[in-house]
């Protein structure tokens, strides 16, 4: 598995998958081939679909200013994909195609070129498994945290202080910011209304779903808006970790330090799922961004409570196998309706899934492996309108009633 630096990414909004990614690949593009008169660049699958709503073509567009570059969105059959956002980058010169390099955005802003194999200095964590991760920390009496710093270096920790950092900003804007959110649908921004809506009679109960969510939101409208984000493990899946470990911080005192070691084991989970499974909604649906999200969150908070391996595995499963079948529909291809919401709802279902865990670990009959393969078999069995292309669910019949 690669560094956690590749799966916290610091950017903007409001998709790592359809801005983030394709922006990247662009600026490789153009580095190797700076001296093309222009650009043209033809989106595929989810792309493609949606690429108008996640504001794709000013991504890539704005990667080869002040050059100019073309943007064609084109109607293929995924099945002939090598991934569902495939995209293909052309140099032109006097006229005529010079250069051209295919290029898959897997999620979270990562991108694998074709027929280029991922550098082998880049995989620093050996171990493939939760089952293996596990066992080598048992052996050595470590936890997962160390486990962490152990792979990557004391340097992590600097790395991860500025992506804690960067969600604390992004509730923060977003609690402060009100209006509406740019793409038409009118969506109004609730982070502010509620931090502070406040009932006169609020149980302890009300007060922790009210703040949690008011989070969420709040980072959710930030990365919606363009704004700048750290992926978790994408753009679209933003506020969740951020929410639960901020409220876990502010409700119990914990050190920067100490969210920080919690940070680095949600990395873990995220990065188990991008290796073994998929964290890209074009390809497995919801389930793949809010559903790991989800699981990071609640395997973050376990660590941040002092829980053990076998507690952190389970609080990881259940988070994300009680999202397994999320589809992703957004309206319009906008990061906006159902994502912001979902947001909130995962982050709370993380406090929850932790709980579950402190008490019924040892009852567990699934492991965390097993539920990866299920998330991404289920994924790839859910019809192409359910993945990321705004043709099914809610992207299809909003409006209607």
């Amino acid at each position: 598995m690669k560094s956690l630096r590749k799966l916290y990414r610091i950017g903007y909004g409001p998709s790592s998958s359809h801005t983030m990614g394709p922006s990247a690949a662009c600026g490789i593009f153009l580095s190797e081939h700076p001296d093309a008169d222009s650009y043209r660049v033809v989106l595929y699958g989810s792309l493609s679909k949606t690429g108008r709503g996640h504001r794709t073509d000013i991504a890539v567009t704005k990667a080869f200013a002040p050059k100019k570059c073309e943007v064609v969105f084109c109607d293929a059959d995924e099945n002939e994909l090598p991934h569902a956002n495939t995209m293909d980058i052309y140099a032109v010169k006097d006229g005529a195609d010079t250069a051209r390099m295919r290029v898959m955005s897997v999620g979270g802003g990562e991108i694998e070129i074709e027929g280029r194999p991922t550098p082998p200095e880049e995989e620093i964590y050996p171990e493939n498994s939760f089952r293996e991760i596990a066992e080598f920390c048992n052996e050595r009496g470590m936890r997962l945290s160390d486990y962490v710093a152990l792979r990557e270096g004391d340097g992590i920790w600097d790395y991860l202080a500025t992506v804690w950092d960067t969600m604390q900003r992004e509730i923060s804007d977003g609690l402060a910011a009100t209006g509406t959110l740019p793409g038409g649908l009118g969506v109004e921004r609730k982070a502010h209304f509620l931090m502070n809506a406040r009932h006169m009679d609020e149980s302890k109960s009300t007060y922790e779903n009210r703040v949690v969510c008011s989070y969420a939101f709040a980072a959710g409208e930030q990365n919606a808006a363009g704004g700048i984000i750290a992926t978790a493990p994408t753009c679209g899946a933003c506020g969740v970790v951020p929410a639960a470990l901020k409220y876990a911080q502010q409700s119990r005192g914990y050190t920067d330090e100490a969210v920080l070691r919690a940070l680095a084991v949600g990395g873990v989970i995220g990065n188990l799922a991008k290796s073994n499974a998929s964290i890209s909604g074009a390809e497995c649906g919801c389930q793949a961004e809010i559903g790991v999200a989800c699981s990071m969150a609640s395997a973050a908070l376990a660590e941040l409570y002092g829980m053990g391996i076998d507690q952190i595995e389970y609080a990881a499963e259940v988070a994300l196998e009680h999202h397994l079948g999320l589809t992703c529909d957004p309206i319009r291809g906008l990061v906006q309706i159902p994502c912001i919401e979902r947001n909130a709802v995962a982050a709370m279902r993380a406090i929850n899934a932790v709980t579950l865990a402190n008490f019924l670990t040892f009852t567990r009959k699934i492991s965390f492996d097993l539920i990866l393969e299920t998330m991404y078999r289920t994924g790839r069995d859910l019809n192409v309108g359910y993945r990321e292309t705004s043709t099914g669910g809610l992207a299809k019949l909003y409006g209607k009633g």
